[in-house]
């Protein structure tokens, strides 16, 4: 079962820019790519380094480490020596606030407030 957390108002994100935020222990990086806006673990699976650190150019991040690329729409390694895609989740505007999509505890799980903190870029 999954459930969708608000982490940003519409608009706050601009164009060619991200807004890291960490959910439940999870830095989540969400990218506006040409007016799309596209979320992915900030996760190089290469190493486990941070991604936001590297080049963003179009829907392409460069991980500043050791050069591994990941589209940041699909989650996708486009690039040694990254071999495995960073997991991604939806993202949806409703109501003017961006919300993700996160995995939830089941239907039985009494809903508590969600933690989240904003990351400086």
């Amino acid at each position: 079962m999954t459930r969708w957390i608000s982490v940003a108002k519409d608009g706050e994100i601009g164009h060619g820019s991200f807004k890291l935020v960490e959910v439940e222990g999870v830095d989540l990086a969400i990218f506006n790519v040409e007016g799309r806006l596209c979320c992915i673990e900030d996760l190089c699976t290469h190493d486990g380094g941070n991604l936001v650190e590297g080049d963003l150019e179009g829907c392409v991040i460069t991980c500043p480490r050791h050069g591994a690329q990941f589209d940041v729409c699909t989650g996708e390694a486009l690039c040694l020596p990254a071999v495995s895609p960073t997991p991604v989740h939806r993202v949806r505007i409703l109501e003017g606030n961006i919300e993700i999509e996160v995995e939830g505890q089941g239907p039985d799980h009494k809903p508590q407030s969600p933690h989240i903190e904003p990351k400086e870029p």
